[in-house]
Formats: C-alpha cells, structure tokens, sequence
C-alpha cells in the first residue's frame, strides 16, 4: 500500500510515516521544509519537496506514485501565531487542505486521514471531553481545523471521499529516533527538556490564575507512538467509520506545574521557573474522552503514562540535544573527516 504523509518533516508525520514502514506500507514523504526537518523523514521513504499550494507540483507527486490513500499532517499549528497571523492559518490549513483533497480527486484517491486537534472544541462546558462537544474554538488555529473538517464531510457527500478526523490532545514524548524539534519551540515538554540541559535559563509558567486545583492549565498528553497507532487503526478501518471524527487522548489530566514536578523527577535536574502572564488563546482544561477510539477502533495507549512520555522525550533530547539539525552537522562531520 503506497500511503502519502504531508508534513512528513514534521513531528507527527515524521514518527507516523515511521510506523507505517515498519508495518509494511510504502510512505512517499511530502514536506515543503518550511517548518520540518529533511533529517527526520524516515531513510525508506520516498521524499517528495512539495507545497501544498503548487498544484502543478502536487498533481506530479499523485502522478508518480500510485497513492491508495493520504494522511494529512502538513499546515500551521502554534495557536499564539495564529491570533497574531490568522490569514497565514487560513492560507495553509484551508485552502492547502483543498488544493490536497482536489489532488485526490483528479488522481481518483479515496481516502483520507486528517491530523485535527482538541482545539476544535474551545473551552469544555464537561470534561473528559466527548467527540460530540459542543465545537466552539476560541483561536484561529482551532477554527481553521473545524473549518476543514466540516469541509472533508462536505467533499464525502459529494464526491465519496472516505475520511476519518483524529482531535488529539496534546502530543508529546519521542521514538528512539524521532522526538520534537520546533524552529521555534513553544510546547511544554520540550521547553522543559531545554531548561533541565542548559539551554534556557528557566522555564515560563504561562498564567497561575486559571480556575484549576494549581492555577495552571490543565492538558491531556498522549505519545506520539500511540498517535501513530491511531492513525493505522484508522486507515485500516475506514471503510466502516467514515466521516467520524475520534477523540485521540489519555482520559487524564496534568497541570503544568505536576508535568514541571515530573520533568524534575525524570530528569534529575532543578529546571527553575518563573510565574509570567497568561498565553492568548488558551483554555484552561482539555481532556479527552477516549472512550469512542477503544470503543470502535480498538485502540489502547501503551505508551502515554507521564513518566513514560517524559523519559522518552528526555532520552531523546540527551541523544540529540541540538535536534535534527545537530545530528546533520555533526553527520557531516564525520563524513568529511572520512
């Protein structure tokens, strides 16, 4: 099965693209590099350098491979940027998302399995939060993600497609080769991560004043690696749920200041922090109901224990303490000193 991941670069789509070469699928990577990493890309991959924006350059990665079906990571995901720069979301999480899923069309690929986000909800009026929530972001970043997926269902109706959205929470934690490195680094755990090695002087806590037991904002996190296998349990058995969209989370909650206690645990290290003013954009508590991703698909976490998620971002972290950009230099080191 030939499967094309946009955003291949990147976090998700990296670990992703990962897991299905090791279940067997052919993964053409597509990455315009903008934000991701040519060095995170898996070597068995097929590397596509492309923009969701170019149809001409799209239309020839469908006609050069025979793709059976699409996973779409690729778009614009800080919320502070997106209420500083709404238009750049719009542009790459929307009409991106169009110029992707009229490819499809043009190529006759049917399905299609999209990178969405709990942002799509807002803030929960109940938690853990059902996929039947009331949808009301608060942030053009969880706007454009709602945005497109009413859009899929409308291209499902129309045109057939078979799709399937995964909201997931807060994703976190790193494979033995593949972990997070933003360009600009605004997630938790990472930052974290910097301070416990050295490259920042401390840590924000961004608002002490939410309504929550420490003040802090509450997230749900969930590994990457059982993201990953959300994904494939998906894609597998799209054809009995799509159109749905399933809740991607832990059924549990941490506030920032436990994940900071824990990253002091895991780590061995001080990592100081420092009381600043709240984020733009930010609810207060997001937790997931998960329940409808076991019920129907089968999935279970194995891997998104904090101190599990912690300790693989840690040693990834130690392992790469400069990212995929360190690893490259230092590869290239070595193969001029050959």
């Amino acid at each position: 099965m030939n499967i094309l991941v946009t955003g291949a670069a990147g976090y998700v789509g990296s670990v992703c693209a990962q897991v299905l070469i090791e279940r067997g699928a052919r993964v053409v990577a597509l990455d315009n590099l903008a934000e991701g990493h040519r060095q995170a890309v898996p070597e068995q991959a097929l590397f596509a350098e492309c923009d969701l924006a170019d149809r001409p350059q799209l239309d020839q990665v469908f006609s050069s491979h025979r793709i059976d079906a699409v996973m779409h990571f690729a778009g614009e995901a800080l919320v502070e940027k997106s209420v500083r720069e709404p238009s750049t979301f719009y542009a790459a999480n929307v009409a991106c998302g169009v110029n992707l899923l009229d490819a499809m069309i043009r190529h006759g690929v049917k399905d299609f399995i999209f990178s969405s986000t709990a942002a799509v909800y807002g803030e929960p009026e109940t938690l853990p939060i059902p996929e039947d929530h009331p949808r009301r972001p608060i942030n053009p970043y969880g706007r454009t993600k709602l945005l497109f997926e009413q859009i899929l269902d409308d291209y499902r109706r129309d045109t057939g497609l078979r799709y399937v959205a995964l909201r997931y929470f807060n994703a976190a934690g790193a494979s033995a080769e593949r972990g997070e490195d933003h360009r600009k680094e605004s997630h938790l755990i990472p930052r974290l991560i910097e301070v416990a090695l050295g490259q920042r002087e401390h840590f924000p806590l961004n608002g002490t004043d939410y309504p929550t037991p420490d003040g802090t904002c509450v997230r749900d996190y969930v590994h990457i690696l059982d993201i990953a296998e959300a994904h494939l349990l998906a894609l597998e058995q799209i054809q009995r749920v799509s159109g749905q969209a399933f809740n991607v989370g832990n059924n549990r909650g941490y506030s920032v200041r436990e994940v900071l206690q824990a990253a002091r645990r895991i780590s061995g290290r001080s990592i100081p922090a420092v009381e600043t003013p709240r984020r733009p954009g930010d609810p207060a508590a997001l937790v997931a109901s998960s329940e409808k991703l076991r019920r129907d698909l089968g999935w279970s976490p194995r891997h998104s224990e904090l101190a599990i998620i912690l300790d693989s971002a840690w040693r990834w972290k130690q392992k790469f303490p400069h990212g995929y950009e360190g690893a490259r230099q230092a590869s290239a080191r070595v193969s001029s000193n050959a």
